[in-house]
């Protein structure tokens, strides 16, 4: 089997064993997060959204990628990079400078199921950005400044989401590639946490528990 052959979902579909074997470091990242109390000023904010460029930074080139746009649905149109960059625009905060490659350059040919465990990464915290966007509100900020990459998709982010992850349930790939769509999905979950840990300093009395 090709990644590019198409098959009925199984029983516990894809999405949902990638959302059981990173459960873990999804709760300790939004712990992590929480205790950064990135909304608790327009100054957090800003670090918080140079964390998001640092990310859809590395990911950015997969957008392009002619294999996963016929895997998956409006994939250039999911892309939010631009959006992070008008967002550090108007807080005044210039774009991050950056020493080392993206973790996937453009033109290089990405190893597919790493590239959709590190996409669905980025499409569930699209999915949970909802919560986000009402801090991001209190702050002064929303959607057509400050905070456009927390916005939902005009179809909604529950219909946004299911069609993604319909489409990632539906690529038929081997065992050994199973396994590297988790492993994708666990070193996007660590290059985040790497991020929050390197700008987002934990503030003194903040609680680490989960956000959901």
């Amino acid at each position: 089997m090709t990644t590019t052959e198409l098959e009925a979902p199984s029983e516990t579909s894809r999405a949902k064993r990638l959302k059981a074997r990173t459960h873990a470091a999804h709760e300790r990242l939004d712990s992590r997060v929480m205790a950064a109390d990135p909304f608790g000023s327009k100054e957090r904010y800003a670090q918080f959204a140079v964390v998001q460029h640092a990310f859809h930074r590395d990911i950015d080139a997969l957008y392009d990628n002619a294999v996963l746009d016929r895997l998956l649905p409006d994939l250039a149109g999911r892309r939010r990079l631009p959006q992070i960059a008008e967002d550090l625009n108007d807080l005044g905060t210039a774009l991050p400078s950056y020493d080392a490659a993206p973790a996937f350059k453009a033109g290089m040919i990405a190893d597919v199921p790493t590239a959709l465990g590190w996409l669905y990464v980025a499409e569930g915290s699209n999915l949970g950005a909802a919560f986000l966007l009402k801090e991001a509100i209190k702050l002064g900020l929303g959607e057509t400044f400050g905070a456009r990459h927390l916005a939902g998709a005009p179809e909604g982010r529950g219909l946004h989401w299911r069609t993604f992850t319909a489409a990632l349930d539906a690529v038929s790939l081997t065992d050994a590639e199973e396994s590297r769509v988790v492993a994708g999905a666990e070193a996007a979950f660590a290059r985040v946490q790497a991020l929050v840990e390197a700008h987002l300093p934990v503030v003194a009395g903040k609680p680490q528990a989960p956000s959901a």
